[in-house]
């Protein structure tokens, strides 16, 4: 869907100063908050002279306009509230030739990438003592589940949710998903993994976090996507404090993923209901175990992180991916691991990953709001997707950012981040990848 500019932007407009009045009388009015923020994005890949199907390199400037209103309660034992959001970008500057694939900016029905995209989503929510019902438009952060927010815009669900502080120390969620709209897309889609051209519209979660005490934190959570995987996660978190101002955190997780419904049979993965890359034979068949240590040493400013991930060998690790559906932008998404990084995530079959990360916050010598790190991760042992031979793959990412502290400009975000990453894994390509990101969120209540 493609509307020029000033369409887009009236149609902004009207929702910025449309929908926050039709709210003003409401009694949960007093507790609520609306914000617009900004973000504006620069994206540049080069593939080293290396030619894809669409070309050598990506390069494209967008902004994205992101309007979020979230109301308080109405008063009573059961307190009712409304959230709302709307999502608009702008293409600045692409051209066909630097365009590819909706990784940036939603394309054309010809290919070609669209002046604008803008899409919105309302949330009705419940809540009751310390416990909280929400349905409609969602943005998950779990460990079974991550939106996506690497571009212009950020990945959104639909469905419900409700998350329980009932038990002191223990915080549980559970849900359905039914739909999601990608970050480069203005059309929802079904469910589906990397890979996969049938749509499921049933991903069903729950699990939670326990707080043993101060320093030690253990979690479990379940995913069922239905005819593609169900999944098990464990993790546990422990922060050992040193001295004042260093510490030593310990990061496990563990992830059991297997087959469901039309993806355990053959029938079925011939339908569309299947995984890319490796699996054993099996035709896109979900069988994985995936395991990482994740260990930092922090030190005033410092921070030294290295880590071990294993991928077992029947087929890729995978979570939630629209990126093989039949809907263009539905591509990016985003797993609850450290190797997620810019260009990779490490996660193919029989991958094995060592990794390694510097960080620095430069508040430690009077530059508030300045942070840096650069990240080394080396995968190795990966099964080719025919199954003949193994590869390697190494990524160098850096990353710079700074928030203004003070005066006009207070509250602007600069970001930077350059990627390396060189492949000799069949159907990659090596890469160089810049990120320029201009940030600003202002408050409107």
């Amino acid at each position: 869907m493609t509307v020029n500019n000033k369409a887009a932007l009236g149609a902004f407009a009207v929702l910025t100063a449309g929908l926050l009045p039709s709210v003003a009388h409401a009694d949960f009015i007093k507790d609520s908050k609306a914000t617009l923020a900004l973000r504006n994005f620069y994206f540049n890949n080069d593939y080293r002279e290396q030619t894809t199907s669409a070309g050598s390199k990506l390069a494209e400037w967008g902004q994205g306009f992101v309007l979020d209103y979230k109301s308080g309660y109405t008063d009573g034992t059961v307190g009712f509230g409304l959230d709302a959001q709307g999502l608009l970008g702008l293409t600045l500057d692409s051209s066909p030739s630097r365009h590819q694939g909706s990784s940036m900016i939603p394309s054309e029905s010809n290919g070609d990438p669209v002046d604008s995209w803008s899409h919105a989503g309302v949330t009705g929510k419940m809540r009751f003592s310390k416990t909280e019902l929400r349905y409609g438009n969602l943005q998950p952060k779990l460990p079974i589940l991550v939106s996506n927010d690497g571009r212009v815009l950020p990945q959104t669900f639909e469905g419900g949710m409700i998350t329980s502080n009932e038990i002191d120390k223990l915080k549980l969620v559970a849900g359905r998903l039914e739909h999601a709209v990608g970050r480069a897309s203005t059309n929802r889609t079904g469910l589906a993994v990397a890979g996969g051209t049938q749509e499921s519209n049933e991903f069903w979660f729950g699990g939670g976090d326990y707080l043993v005490n101060d320093q030690l934190t253990v979690q479990y959570y379940y995913a069922n996507l239905e005819d593609y995987y169900k999944q098990h996660f464990a993790g546990l978190v422990h922060v050992y404090p040193i001295s004042k101002d260093s510490s030593f955190k310990t990061d496990l997780r563990y992830f059991k993923t297997d087959a469901d419904g039309a993806n355990d049979s053959a029938a079925g993965r011939t339908a569309g209901y299947k995984l890319s890359g490796y699996s054993n034979g099996t035709g896109g068949k979900i069988d994985n175990d995936t395991w990482s240590a994740i260990f930092t040493y922090s030190l005033g400013g410092h921070a030294f992180t290295a880590g071990y991930q294993s991928v077992s060998e029947n087929s890729n690790f995978t979570q939630l991916n629209q990126g093989g559906l039949p809907n263009e932008g539905a591509t990016g998404t985003s797993v609850y691991l450290f190797t997620d990084r810019l260009i990779s995530s490490f996660i193919r079959a029989g991958e094995q990953t060592r990794f390694g990360q510097y960080a620095y916050n430069f508040s430690e010598v009077g530059v508030p709001g300045l942070t840096a790190s650069v990240t080394y991760l080396k995968g190795t042992q990966i099964t080719a997707a025919n199954g003949n031979g193994h590869g390697e793959e190494w990524e160098r990412d850096i990353a710079v950012d700074y928030v203004v502290q003070s005066g006009s400009f207070k509250g602007v975000g600069l970001g930077w981040r350059n990627g390396m990453l060189r492949t000799n894994v069949g159907g990659d390509y090596d890469q160089d990848q810049n990120r320029l990101i201009l940030s600003y969120t202002l408050p409107l209540l």
